[in-house]
């Protein structure tokens, strides 16, 4: 099979191609485990804190790729939910023990075993991937495979952090950062908090026009203030000055939701914390971790409800390189896509 592989880390601000595409064998699945004939996987800035070394490190060799829709070419010994034939997705969550405090109380997310699809396990950029029966999703039928693919990661964790803000109907919404991710969330507020305003705040003039372009009240730069305190921002950026300048905008009793991993650049120095302006008036800061199979079932239920159609570009297997080089670069209109057949 072909695959794209990441053999070692890399900085994309040195012009280096991180994935070598190659021809793999085929693998096979263990007697729980599935075999995905991948039909395309989603491109996330994950991704590129993978190759640049800000998560936990990846077992290299590795196969990126977290946002998988294929179907199923074959089943191990003891697989009894699927059949072969079968459209599922795989999501950022690859496994989990199933037996700690965390998974026990449902909150699989934070598992101290937790292993992440594309980075502790082969991913997506490939022909084909096996993952267990119990962490694949069947996919709504009313999204094609390219439609789905986004929904999985950039969508369910867009999920999981506005839930995680506690927002209340008619209250206003902050979205910092304007790209995969944030674009499905102020739709997501839009069909579940029909009175609640949003606001977003963007470095690129074209991200500002795509959010006012699908119903936002304003949109400014990062470090505009906003006309109105807001009641929760979501923070979908990649670096540390959204966050500070998000908590400038928060309204007392306010909540920001940080969606990231990992943040860019020297933590010390960029924060420029002012505790009056920042901090107080009981203001809070909540980070997201990972994502659960709940939410990514509860999250595909809704998204066939609201038929919630993302903005996709698509690039062929042999283009990830270049996917990633333009996410890097910030030229991001919804979410990238690789077609891998």
């Amino acid at each position: 099979m072909k695959a794209m592989v990441l053999k070692k880390l890399r900085n994309l601000k040195e012009n280096q191609m991180p994935l070598e595409l190659m021809e793999l064998a085929v693998p096979v699945p263990g007697k729980n485990e599935i075999l995905l004939k991948v039909s395309v996987c989603g491109v996330c800035h994950t991704e590129l804190d993978e190759i640049e070394g800000r998560t936990p490190p990846p077992r290299l060799p590795i196969i990126p790729g977290h946002q998988v829709i294929g179907r199923v070419e074959a089943i191990g010994s003891k697989v009894n939910s699927v059949k072969t034939g079968d459209r599922v997705g795989v999501a950022w969550i690859f496994s989990a023990c199933g037996v700690c405090k965390f998974c026990l109380a449902g909150n699989e997310n934070l598992c101290p075993a937790f292993e992440a699809t594309g980075r502790d396990a082969n991913g997506g950029y490939a022909q084909y991937m096996t993952v267990a029966e119990d962490f694949a999703y069947a996919i709504p039928e009313i999204f094609s495979d390219v439609q789905a693919a986004p929904l999985l990661c950039a969508g369910a964790i867009g999920y999981r952090s506005l839930r995680l803000t506690g927002l209340r109907d008619g209250q206003r919404l902050g979205l910092t950062g304007f790209g995969a991710s944030a674009h499905l969330v102020l739709k997501m507020a839009q069909h579940q908090y029909p009175n609640s305003e949003i606001y977003v705040f963007a470095r690129s003039e074209k991200e500002r026009a795509f959010a006012l372009e699908l119903g936002a009240v304003w949109a400014g730069h990062t470090t505009e203030r906003a006309p109105h305190k807001l009641d929760s921002i979501i923070d979908t950026t990649p670096a540390w000055e959204p966050v500070v300048e998000a908590l400038a905008n928060l309204e007392s009793g306010g909540r920001l939701v940080i969606n990231a991993i990992r943040k860019e650049g020297d933590n010390h120095s960029l924060l420029n914390l002012d505790y009056p302006v920042h901090l107080w008036q009981e203001k809070e800061i909540k980070s997201i971790a990972n994502i659960s199979r709940r939410d990514v079932k509860d999250f595909l239920s809704l998204a066939a409800e609201m038929n919630l159609q993302p903005q996709v570009q698509l690039f062929a297997l042999e283009q990830a390189n270049e996917a990633l080089v333009e996410l890097k670069a910030g030229k991001i209109r919804g979410a990238k896509v690789l077609k891998i057949d």
